[in-house]
């Protein structure tokens, strides 16, 4: 289940909440439009909510809030990149910085300088030089196969999920507060890279979990290439 078929209910993407370390859970107000009949509008749309597979609970609270928890959080990989068309995503055929929708509050002209952890465009720039990174090498070593989400279960795993999840409900913001959002994905990517490595290591034998993160890692390039367009800035590939 995913935020995008979640939204067709919906009629708006739900939006993420908690850690995600134990349950994948989103919340949506979609009921509240409906004033005195929020609540029995909560109670109609959990039932079709409930209908659908994927979902593992779905719970109406007072005032007509929903909590949503989704049995496989890992399914969002596959459309969490749609905001982009994949050239797009890596910047290939630009010939300079798209135009930015706000003001980048990364340093002006290399971002990615000074390469210091306490330099924001240099956590996000290098985050998506990574992400790149992961995909090339996985073609030299063979990582490929089938794609199974639900090995997506390790706690890091999980935190670039959870914040992979809000990037729908961010595309249709007044908001969106792309810059601060890519910092914060980058930040559990980079944790996730290091302690949830999705190449092997050694004489370790390719696994359907190397496959499954380096998809994970293909749905972090775009859209954290989506977040730095959204304020002027070209991905690195390389840093």
């Amino acid at each position: 289940m995913t935020p995008g078929r979640l939204a067709e209910v919906l009629g708006a993407p739900p939006v993420p909440r908690g850690t995600w370390e134990r349950e994948a859970l989103y919340v949506s107000t979609a009921a509240l439009r409906h004033g005195e009949r929020a609540g029995e509008r909560a109670a109609e749309l959990a039932l079709r909510l409930r209908a659908l597979p994927g979902i593992e609970e779905v719970r109406v609270r007072p005032g007509g809030f929903l909590e949503i928890v989704v049995a496989v959080p890992g399914e969002l990989v596959g459309e969490a990149g749609a905001g982009r068309s994949g050239d797009a995503a890596e910047g290939r055929g630009a010939p300079g910085p798209p135009e930015p929708r706000g003001p980048s509050p990364w340093p002006q002209g290399t971002p990615w300088s000074p390469g210091t952890w306490d330099n924001p465009g240099f956590v996000v720039g290098y985050a998506h030089a990574r992400a790149v990174a992961v995909r090339r090498w996985a073609a030299e070593l063979g990582v490929a196969g089938a794609f199974r989400p639900e090995l997506l279960a390790d706690r890091w795993d999980r935190a670039v999920l959870r914040a992979l999840a809000e990037a729908p409900g961010r595309r249709v913001s007044r908001d969106p507060g792309w810059a601060a959002y890519a910092e914060r994905l980058a930040m559990a990517y980079h944790d996730a890279f290091e302690r949830a490595p999705a190449l092997p290591r050694g004489d370790e034998a390719v696994s359907a979990l190397h496959v499954a993160r380096v998809r994970l890692a293909g749905a972090v390039r775009e859209v954290l290439a989506e977040a730095m367009a959204e304020v002027g800035v070209i991905p690195p590939d390389r840093l």
